[in-house]
Order: C-alpha cells, then structure tokens, then sequence
C-alpha cells in the first residue's frame, strides 16, 4: 500500500538562509521545528461535521499551513542550492548545508564534492509539491481526517513503516506482511514525512521529472500534472492517479483558501 515509509518522523527540514553578514544567519542545524505551526496544535473532530462544506473547510484550514510552511522551506532551500552550484569555493556552513541535503534527500556527495551532476539531482528533489496535491491526497487517504490513522496516529497520507510497534497494524493485513501504519507525533510530522517521501523516494522519480520538465518549460507547477508521476502510491496504479486529479478539479476552492 502506498509510500515504503523509512525512519523520517525525526528528520528535519533545512536552513536555506544566506550567510550574508549584514543578517543573523540561522545554522542548518538550528531549523528543527518539532512543533507544528499554531494553526496545527489543535486538531479538530472531522467526524463531528455534519455539513461536508465545512469539514472539508476545517480540513484545509488545519493542514494547509504545515503544507505552506515546507514548501517556503523548500524554495529557499533552492535558492541556496543554485547559489552554490555556480560557487567555486563554498564555506564550511555551504559544506555543511550540502551535507544535509545529501542526507535528507537520500542523494549521497561525490567523494570529490558536490559536482553538476549532482546539483541537477539536488534540484529535483529540493522542489515544492503544490498544496492542492498535498491536500488531495491527504483527504482521500485519511477520508478528510476521520480515518482510525489519522485520529489515532497522525497518519494522513497511508504511509507504511516496517519495524514492529512503529505504528498500528491494519486490521486488513494480509497474512505474512509485517508493515504498519505510521504513527506520528502530531499531523504536521506527517505532512514532513510525506513530502520527504515524495521528493526521495525512487517511486516517484516520475513525479520529479514532470516536475523539472515544467519548470524548464517556465510552465506552472501544477498539483494535476504532477499526479501523474503517483502510479505507483497504490496498488490501483492509474485508476488512483484519476481520482486524485478528480479531487483536485472537484474541491479547488477548498484547496486555494487561506
């Protein structure tokens, strides 16, 4: 089912601020937000809405914000990126900062240093994922926050791990798996999870080239064509790439509030 989960819950975002001495420079191991922005602290009671219009209002409003925050993340951390690729001599913090690249995305450092080869791959995986996907998919596998995984474990989007007691066994499970359902501390470590995910994992390495090829067009990125780079999220393969996009064109003014 869905995304091979690894140990992500405790990985953390980057710094992507500029060492520029004219401003305090935020270290790259100092961004560890292990708290979810305030939006995010409460979670509602989505199985309390009766009128779908506004559950599907609550849902947004609660998870967007995490969304928003990592994607804003994820475009400095670009920006830091393509300064570097153009720098012949980077500094101990640009060291360092590419060193957790290397790490968080699952994209190891030539033993020479960070080379062309692997700045265009960096630039593949350091990329946002729009909100409107996000949240899509986020409604369609936690049925808009009232599955028992997402009440129970903070799961939202069907991610797996594979160590025992790491999550909640599916009651569903067929005989001789040992996968479970993630369980995380808050919503917004699932939403950190997932994008890593997407941006890492060799899956959906489709996804990333949609996502490149657009940008090099200068075309919009867009949660609809990059959906189709997500054949391999569920076993339904195309049918779930089809009712993913059928979400995101149904419920786009949910998706564009706030």
């Amino acid at each position: 089912m869905k995304l091979s989960y690894a140990v992500l819950a405790s990985a953390l975002f980057i710094s992507a601020c500029s060492d520029a001495p004219q401003a305090p420079t935020t270290r790259i191991d100092q961004l560890q937000q292990a708290s979810p922005p305030p939006e995010m602290v409460v979670k509602p009671d989505f199985a309390k809405y009766e009128i779908v219009d506004e559950k599907k209002k609550a849902f947004v409003a609660f998870l967007k914000p995490g969304v928003d925050y990592i994607n804003g993340l994820i475009e400095k951390a670009r920006v830091r990126l393509t300064q570097l690729s153009d720098t012949a001599s980077p500094t101990k913090d640009d060291l360092a900062f590419l060193a957790k690249v290397a790490e968080l995305f699952n994209l190891p450092l030539p033993e020479s240093g960070a080379d062309k080869a692997w700045f265009d791959e960096a630039l593949k995986r350091v990329d946002v994922i729009p909100s409107d996907l996000v949240l899509s998919q986020a409604a369609k596998e936690s049925g808009w926050g009232t599955s028992r995984f997402a009440r129970e474990g903070n799961n939202y989007f069907g991610q797996w791990c594979y160590t025992s007691g790491c999550g909640m066994v599916p009651s569903a499970r067929s005989q001789g798996k040992t996968h479970e359902v993630a369980a995380f501390k808050d919503a917004y470590q699932s939403v950190r999870a997932y994008f890593l995910n997407v941006n890492r994992n060799k899956a959906y390495s489709s996804l990333r080239d949609i996502r490149a090829d657009l940008r090099k067009q200068g075309k919009p990125i867009t949660g609809v064509a990059l959906s189709n780079g997500l054949g391999s999220y569920s076993e339904r393969g195309q049918a779930y790439v089809d009712e993913v996009q059928g979400m995101i064109r149904y419920n786009e003014k949910y998706w564009s509030q706030g």
